[in-house]
């Protein structure tokens, strides 16, 4: 099981590398709990929709990732995105740590962490080295990127 689980993994970065969101999403149950430090918790349909959104956006991007690791239960790995930030023009290196658990061979939960004030002092440049650790910038940083989340599901998609 453990090997599947890996594989399950190793399966969603080779989609997010392609920018392939169907195929990420397909990684996951319908009930699957998302979190990080840009979105908050996310909930099946709106965790999906979110990977959506950003490999429909996605600028200049490359992905890698390594340490993929699984047992029966739960699993992990490392990955690194460089992005182009569209709001701002700044090139982005985001280096997060990756939690799954898993259940009936698909990911139940994920839970991505990364430093917000280092992803803010890139993505926002002076303002983001020099306010990004506070909590009314963070927050102005989820409520952007929920608000971005609430536009795409209501916009016509192709």
């Amino acid at each position: 099981m453990s090997d599947a689980n890996s594989a399950l993994i190793t399966r969603f970065y080779q989609a997010f590398q392609r920018l392939d969101a169907e195929a990420m999403t397909a990684c996951y149950t319908d009930d699957v709990v998302f979190s990080d430090p840009a979105f908050g918790t996310l909930r099946g349909r709106d965790a999906g929709d979110m990977w959506r959104m950003l490999a429909s956006r996605a600028k200049d991007f490359s992905l890698t990732f390594d340490g993929v690791r699984s047992d029966e239960r739960s699993g992990g790995a490392h990955w690194v995105a460089t992005y182009l930030f569209s709001q701002t023009g700044n090139i982005v290196v985001n280096d997060i740590q990756a939690r799954f658990v898993f259940r009936d061979g698909l990911m139940c939960e994920h839970h991505d962490s990364f430093d917000l004030w280092r992803w803010a002092r890139q993505a926002l440049g002076t303002k983001g080295l020099l306010l990004g650790w506070t909590p009314l910038v963070q927050g102005k940083v989820r409520q952007q990127a929920l608000k971005g989340l609430k536009a795409f599901q209501s916009s016509p998609r192709a």
